[in-house]
């Protein structure tokens, strides 16, 4: 063939595909209502009575319903209904079981109860633990090993059913927070509070025991006190004393409901082999069902084809019209068909699939903020003019979250023992407070992206103060109309007073090394650990770094073995009482490992304030306490306050009805996304450069060309001598 022919023809079958070389999905997904996000860690727990990652409840929030959800444009955060007709009524007893009026002090209430009432015509997604035979007898709980052989995943049982929500499957949820072969998260906090669950939890356990290892515990055979069916929709807790902040639960995961059946289907032989496990394969009456789970590839949600009924906000802040998020007000929801999860474990391959088109949104890295983000005059962040040119827009929000660094005081250096030890270990922990220049940690490591705490309780929540009155005057002066962070002379002087004049022990006449320990880190982070060692070297302390990986570090934790650490919390409920738990006494880690005060704080007034608040409703008087409390450990210093984080976040014009929303996570009902206007903007961004590869042909071609004809010549002569011979 004509060597000039063999080039058009490249040239032509290349021009010839439509499809985008770079595309990372199936093509025939062009142009669908389909959501694309990302994620990097591998969820561990997908069952709700566990689950308690953030991670984790980017899926589940989807899937589950617990009765109550946020409302999605509002502001303060409020909660509204989700599975019930109303808010749920409380009432109040006395010992007597008298019932009390709602203003009654908290001293005379023995219990309260909540009564709660569904929704009718709620329906779980499709699922094969609801299938039944023509004689209505259940396909698939007695499953045998020879029946089990070719099932390898959910989707390999051929039939599926459902039923309606019912009242007695938010009750086997509950009772399933004391199973002994669950180990759920929020067990003992639970325990202090619903009647007779810890109890129950021994009852269980010696019911485990006599089973075998995979063998079913029917809970609806075991009653617990603290709740009861009224009817079929109805259903009632019972609460020790009085617990307002109980009223927020009812909006998480943990809460939701789970029918019997799917209980009893996962719980036989060779499933949990075959890793057919709630945790692997959820169940619930959510708008999205999980369809694939491929965590180290892909994870993907799907419209939960029964789910009805709910529908978008009809009013919300009064910026949220200007802004075109009430657009679809009362329009039924959700919008999107399917979510795909795509598994990214280095942030810039997403952020190239971002810029792409390949994702609909993104977080930012330290890597591509100054190409993400500039700041205007007035010290706002905005997108670039590189981003604006794609349509890209910037939301920003500070999460209702702390991160900080905790003090061991059970430690004998950092905590003390001694009422002698414990004065100079608090002086030692206040010097360090000062020393930390978080303003400097906030502007490196986070882009400018956090607020310096000041305290436990982050913006947004009852306790957070603004400007002179919200500073922490032992780390910080008022000064200029701003919070000064204190010399470090002030710091220094603090430490000599502790017994470490210039760093050295006064007792043994050596220097004073601190151990912080940390969860295996990454190439990237050994310069924050340097920063670190640098803040503790400005008062002369030596600080050692100890990384392990998380497991390890956790059980350091639980056994107190740790000095100083890191760590964080995301805000379960828009209350200061979540903040403040982590510092009371009884939920000390050490010894409790269901307790969240990692650093084993415990200071009498403190304890007796925070149980006199948590019973408070929302007051004038309530804050005054608050306020003492974070006067307290201001004081006590058991934690470097750290820094509230703000999230920024990138969307592409193509994403509509995003509001930012920390607290709530069942989002994706409201999202909606414009497939068409993507597709275009995606053949926009990724047409094919092609005339590179034209060229290198042609030049490969025109090279070949000569040989070619001087082949031609050579076997022309040689064809030639054989005729004339």
């Amino acid at each position: 063939m004509n060597p000039l022919v063999v080039f058009i023809l490249i040239l032509t079958l290349t021009g010839c595909s439509d499809a985008l070389w770079n595309n990372p999905y199936p093509s025939e997904d062009a142009g669908k209502n389909i959501l694309y996000n990302a994620f990097a860690e591998r969820p561990k727990h997908l069952d709700p009575v566990q689950s308690y990652s953030s991670n984790e409840i980017l899926f589940t929030a989807q899937i589950y319903q617990p009765p109550l959800q946020y409302h999605y444009l509002k502001r303060p955060f409020t909660l509204i209904p989700q599975t019930v007709d109303i808010m749920p009524m409380v009432h109040y007893y006395d010992e007597a079981g008298n019932r009390l009026p709602t203003e009654s002090d908290p001293a005379a209430i023995a219990y309260s109860i909540y009564e709660i009432s569904l929704k009718r015509g709620i329906y779980y997604q499709p699922h094969p633990a609801f299938a039944r035979d023509e004689l209505d007898a259940f396909l698939y709980h007695n499953l045998t090993q020879k029946e089990l052989q070719d099932i390898f995943k959910l989707a390999d049982f051929s039939e599926q059913g459902t039923r309606e929500l019912l009242a007695e499957d938010y009750i086997y949820q509950i009772k399933r927070l004391a199973h002994p072969r669950l180990h759920s998260p929020i067990f003992g906090l639970m325990a202090e509070y619903i009647i007779g669950l810890k109890e129950y939890a021994e009852v269980l356990r010696k019911e485990v025991e006599a089973l075998p290892r995979e063998g079913y515990l029917d809970l609806r055979k075991f009653p617990l006190e603290g709740v009861e069916v009224v009817d079929t929709h109805t259903y009632r807790i019972k609460i020790r004393g009085k617990y307002p902040q109980f009223i927020y639960w009812l909006a998480m995961p943990f809460f939701a409901p789970i029918p019997w059946e799917a209980d009893r289907f996962y719980s036989q032989a060779g499933m949990a082999e075959k890793n057919i496990t709630l945790d692997w394969y959820p169940v619930g009456t959510g708008p999205y069902m999980l369809t694939e789970n491929d965590p180290n590839r892909v994870m993907i949600l799907e419209r939960n084809p029964h789910f009805t009924g709910e529908y978008y906000p009809t009013e919300g802040m009064p910026d949220d019209v200007e802004s075109g998020l009430l657009k679809d007000a009362g329009r039924p929801i959700p919008f999107i068909d399917k979510v795909v999860f795509s598994r990214e474990r280095e942030s810039i391959p997403r952020w190239n699939k971002f810029l792409q088109g390949y994702y609909d949104a993104s977080g930012i890295s330290s890597d591509s903020f100054d190409q993400a983000v500039q700041l205007t005059g007035q010290g706002e962040a905005t997108v670039t003019e590189a981003m604006k040119a794609q349509g890209i827009r910037l939301e920003t929000a500070v999460a209702p979250s702390t991160y900080y660094m905790g003090f061991n005081m059970l430690d004998p250096v950092v905590g003390g023992r001694t009422e002698q030890e414990k004065a100079s270990a608090r002086k030692l922990r206040q010097a360090i407070s000062i020393a930390v220049d978080y303003e400097e940690y906030v502007s490196i490591f986070a882009n400018g992206r956090g607020i310096p705490a000041q305290g436990p309780i982050p913006p947004g929540i009852t306790g957070y103060r603004e400007g002179k009155e919200g500073i922490n005057p032992l780390v910080y002066r008022w000064q200029d109309g701003k919070a000064q962070r204190r010399p470090i002379e002030e710091a220094k002087a603090l430490l000599a007073e502790a017994g470490y004049p210039n760093g050295i022990d006064r007792k043994t006449g050596t220097p004073l090394v601190l151990y912080f320990d940390v969860t295996a880190r990454s190439v990237d982070d050994k310069s924050m650990l340097d920063w670190m060692r640098k803040q503790f070297r400005k008062i002369d302390i030596q600080l050692v770094v100890r990384s392990t990986d998380y497991n390890r570090f956790q059980d350091k934790i639980r056994k107190g073995n740790a000095q100083i650490f890191e760590w964080g919390w995301n805000a379960d409920y828009p209350d200061p009482e979540n903040f403040l738990f982590l510092l009371y006494g009884p939920q000390r880690k050490m010894g409790n490992h269901s307790g969240n005060n990692a650093a084993n704080y415990d200071n009498p007034e403190y304890n007796r304030l925070f149980e006199q608040m948590e019973k408070m409703e929302d007051s004038q008087e309530r804050e005054q306490i608050i306020d003492r409390m974070v006067a307290i450990l201001r004081e006590d210093a058991p934690w470097l306050w750290g820094f509230h984080p703000m999230d920024y976040a990138l969307y592409h014009a193509w994403f509509q009805n995003v509001k930012p929303n920390k607290q709530s996570y069942n989002n994706m009902k409201y999202l909606r996304i414009d497939p068409v206007l993507r597709e275009q903007k995606r053949r926009e961004w990724n047409q094919p450069v092609i005339w590179p590869i034209g060229t290198g042909v042609a030049v490969l071609v025109m090279s070949l060309i000569p040989g070619f004809i001087a082949y031609r010549r050579r076997e022309r002569k040689i064809e030639l001598r054989k005729l004339s011979a």
